[in-house]
């Protein structure tokens, strides 16, 4: 049984049937609905008892065409670099510029570019690793503010692995089932960028596999520890990105960080989670911590706020009071952490 799924593959399925932005932890404090999915949030394909890489017929004839149909949340930017065009890298140097090409890409939108300032991509990326040929998963991407990046600088240099939640299963908060139409939606944007991301459905608590044992050389995930601790999916989630990767491979976290010392119980609620609980969490799924970085640390942020982290931008949940203060802060101080299998 395989529940991967390439984008050409469900490309080819939608013809022979006819067929932070919105950040991974931005439906934190979204009302959860304990109803099915709307009638709009159509089912995720899924591949079912068939050979790897080749899509059931019943699983073609529940993509979700409304996605494939829907605009981009936002136009791309004008101009930028052709990222059809862009060849493989074949080392350390050619992959950094080939990283350096896809953010000034043209599939990139200017609400997403604006954000390079807080989120510093290029830096973050360059921590944790990456190369080529990498089998790369990053886990819970929301809108795809990152896999915006990771999509094109892995086309044709490894591969990109989004473990999203299943649209199948009924009683999700609804956020969840917009956020997957968001996402296919994004993917259904620019072929040329997206069209070689895999797909592995990952629905924490119920399911947290992020693949075959020992079948990823990097697992990356941003602003999302919070949310599982929520649910208390965190330990499992923390020994399935162990699992999945291979001996030596890598782990790299970003989270909103809290004052030291705040245990996660009095912090995640706000949307922090202080660096000691995250370690703790790689470290007894097996991890040795092997780097930190003040990459995305913003000394700006108090962490103080009537609606938590997300008082900041980009969600800026109070409006328009105090928009120019919390403007002038910018986003969240964040930890970044680089965490190995060992070999």
């Amino acid at each position: 049984m395989t529940k991967n799924l390439t984008m050409l593959a469900l490309a080819a399925a939608l013809a022979a049937c006819g067929g932070d932005e919105a950040d991974a932890d931005a439906g934190a404090k979204t009302p959860a609905v304990g109803a099915a999915a709307p009638v709009a949030a159509a089912p995720a394909a899924r591949a079912t008892d068939t050979p790897a890489g080749v899509v059931d017929p019943t699983a073609q004839a529940r993509i979700d065409a409304r996605a494939r149909a829907a605009a981009p949340q936002a136009a791309p930017a004008v101009g930028g670099a052709d990222i059809s065009k862009l060849a493989p890298a074949t080392d350390a140097a050619s992959f950094a510029a080939k990283l350096d090409r896809v953010l000034a890409g043209n599939h990139r939108n200017d609400a997403n570019r604006a954000r390079d300032v807080h989120r510093h991509p290029k830096e973050t990326l360059t921590f944790f690793g990456l190369k080529p040929g990498d089998r790369v998963v990053e886990i819970t991407p929301g809108g795809g503010w990152y896999t915006e990046v990771l999509a094109p600088l892995m086309r044709n240099n490894g591969k990109l692995v989004a473990a999203i939640w299943d649209d199948t299963v009924e009683g999700q908060p609804r956020y969840r089932y917009e956020g997957v139409n968001r996402f296919k939606a994004l993917l259904w944007s620019r072929p040329d960028a997206y069209d070689q991301v895999e797909i592995e459905l990952f629905t924490p608590p119920s399911e947290t596999s992020l693949g075959a044992p020992g079948s990823a050389d990097a697992v990356v995930t941003f602003r999302n520890v919070h949310n599982w601790i929520g649910d208390k999916s965190a330990p499992a989630v923390f020994k399935a990105a162990y699992d999945v990767l291979k001996p030596g491979g890598v782990f790299g976290v970003t989270e909103h960080r809290a004052a030291a010392g705040k245990s996660a119980e009095e912090s995640f609620e706000s949307g922090y989670l202080s660096e000691d609980v995250v370690i703790k969490l790689a470290t007894d799924a097996g991890f040795t911590l092997a780097e930190k970085s003040e990459i995305n640390a913003n000394p700006r942020d108090t962490k103080d706020y009537e609606k938590g982290v997300w008082t900041l931008p980009p969600s800026l949940q109070l409006g328009d009071k105090d928009r120019e203060k919390y403007l002038a802060i910018g986003e969240s101080d964040r930890m970044t952490l680089k965490f190995t299998k060992p070999r």
